[in-house]
């Protein structure tokens, strides 16, 4: 029996690019319904890009929970898509609770969470089976430079040190904790959009080249299409049991082969790429909610280029969203 047609969707993180690009995907797929977008902050950009907007304290507040329950209720949610590498973690933990209300949390089990989140454990879980850097977590296993050092816990490019002798290593060793030393790959990075149904089995996976990257996010990119590439990380989020939506980073070795960099076991800041490129992520995973048949739509291999847009806020319309706002940040006090 076919699900009703999917009326208000929440997407949280509606500050950050793939927030805000899940927002523009679903406009862009021509969805008729409500978007509810949440954020810590009231300035966040896809706030001005959605029907609704809330203020929700950060994933790891305590007071998280009670506040996404509110505003699930008010806005009768149908659909939580998270698109933040932070509060993935409460969704998925609460996700039955989630669809027992109604919400379909389309977000990975906490199992495979963990194994994206630890690169430690990433490495020691696919290595047997798929092309990984050599990957540890102790200096003294280091015999050959350069090599790249980076928080064992990370996202995305953020904290990433290179390393190019023994002194250097010694010296970051000794100063940072909870790092990885990882196998300096010098060539071509890609990010591969994969998605995957509601069961975990892969539909369609949308190489890019990385161009360009500021801050971890894709600024440049061009759309490739490589059989072997696309089944490779097929058979990665398969293996990690990923929900929906993830994406892959892999680079090229000095010899030219890719190996596996970071699975983020989310939409990333640059699926709009994806979308552009004619396959709509957002839009297909209502699809999958809905029952729909679906269909994998052709990949038009394209090079894109972003750039940043102005929102202006004119003071009075400020004042009057702070003053909406403030009744419902009671719950921080």
């Amino acid at each position: 029996m076919a699900r009703p047609e999917i009326s208000v969707v929440l997407i949280p993180g509606a500050a950050a690019p793939a927030g805000i690009n899940a927002i523009k995907s679903l406009r862009m797929s021509g969805y008729k319904g409500k978007i509810v977008a949440t954020d810590s902050s009231y300035l966040s950009a896809g706030f001005f890009m959605s029907d609704f907007n809330e203020v929700i304290p950060e994933a790891d507040d305590q007071s998280f929970l009670k506040r996404l329950l509110e505003i699930i209720k008010v806005h009768k949610v149908q659909v939580l898509m998270p698109t933040s590498g932070y509060d993935i973690y409460p969704y998925s933990e609460h996700r039955k609770q989630l669809l027992e209300m109604g919400v379909h949390a389309v977000v990975s089990d906490r199992t495979s969470l963990e194994i994206c989140r630890d690169k430690m454990q990433t490495y020691q879980y696919l290595r047997d089976d798929f092309p990984l850097p050599m990957t540890t977590d102790d200096p003294n296993h280091i015999n050959q430079f350069p090599i790249i050092a980076k928080p064992r816990f990370g996202k995305g490019s953020r904290g990433i040190i290179r390393i190019d002798d023994e002194s250097d290593l010694k010296y970051i060793s000794s100063k940072m904790d909870d790092l990885i030393y990882q196998e300096f790959l010098p060539g071509t990075e890609y990010t591969i959009d994969v998605l995957c149904d509601l069961n975990e089995k892969p539909l369609i996976a949308v190489p890019r080249i990385r161009i360009q990257t500021k801050a971890g996010i894709s600024t440049k990119g061009k759309i490739v299409r490589d059989a072997k590439l696309e089944e490779l990380c097929m058979n990665i989020a398969n293996r990690i049991r990923i929900r929906g939506p993830c994406c892959i980073q892999m680079k090229e070795s000095s010899d030219g082969s890719l190996k596996l960099v970071e699975v983020n076991p989310r939409m990333g800041g640059g699926t709009i790429f994806t979308t552009l490129a004619g396959v709509n992520f957002p839009s297909l995973l209502l699809d999958l909610i809905e029952n729909k048949r679906i269909v994998i739509p052709k990949i038009d291999e394209v090079t894109i280029v972003r750039y940043f847009e102005e929102i202006v806020i004119r003071n009075e319309e400020q004042r009057d969203i702070e003053t909406s706002i403030m009744p419902k940040q009671n719950y921080l006090a």
